[in-house]
């Protein structure tokens, strides 16, 4: 059997991946939900298949992947300053509703506040409240992380974060969620691999559910999270 050797470099790559993208990197992820609070109400994801599916459509063809592209522009932007500035904007304009740009810009907030460990000029160009994406891609950049190893890690964050807010919903338990993450695996590598490719034209969704669900969890009387 032949033995593959890391790299330092690589190892290094993955240690900051693992830290950015840990649930314990004080990016407050944990008290939004995208929506899905929401659609759970209205009972659009009440058990482990909706859930599925519903995740399944973000990544594909929703607003995660749409995500996943503007991370890979400013992982390509680098130095690139006005380009970078364009897609950061960008990534702002696109938010659908208010909470869902409460979201982006809090957490990608966070993110560059905490990030400022691995420091960048480019990432400080951003200024103090960079859309997530942008922020985490900048980050990778910067630290020369690979962008489809970035991508992926940064796909399965969004996922673990949704299967966690689904448990503290009541929907599923701890080992259904776990089931849902092991099952994501080769999607999630075959979105990160398509992702690398694209560019800006490629930005869409069709997404009009989760785009609804999104915008009535800003009037929904009693709730656990922030979007």
């Amino acid at each position: 059997m032949t033995i593959i050797m890391a790299t330092d470099a690589s190892t290094r790559a993955l240690i900051r991946l693992m830290a950015w993208l840990s649930p314990a990197f004080p990016v407050g992820g944990f008290a939004y939900s995208g929506g899905l609070e929401s659609a759970v109400q209205d009972g659009l994801a009440n058990d482990a298949e909706t859930l599925r599916q519903w995740f399944d459509t973000l990544l594909i063809r929703g607003a995660w992947r749409n995500d996943g592209v503007l991370l890979a522009e400013a992982w390509r932007s680098l130095e690139d300053p006005d380009r970078l500035a364009d897609v950061a904007a960008l990534a702002e304009a696109l938010a659908g509703s208010a909470e869902r740009h409460l979201e982006i810009m809090t957490v990608g907030e966070a993110f560059a506040a905490a990030a400022a460990e691995w420091s960048h000029p480019a990432l400080a160009s951003l200024g103090p409240r960079p859309p997530y994406s942008v922020a985490v891609g900048v980050a990778a950049a910067a630290q020369s992380v690979p962008l489809q190893d970035c991508l992926a890690a940064f796909y399965h964050a969004l996922l673990s974060q949704g299967v966690s807010a689904a448990i503290r919903l009541g929907v599923i338990g701890q080992r259904q969620g776990v089931t849902l993450l092991a099952g994501f695996e080769e999607t999630i590598v075959t979105v990160a691999r398509e992702t690398v490719d694209t560019t800006l034209e490629d930005l869409g969704s069709a997404t009009i559910g989760a785009d609804i669900a999104a915008l009535r969890h800003e009037t929904q009387h009693t709730r656990l999270f922030r979007s």
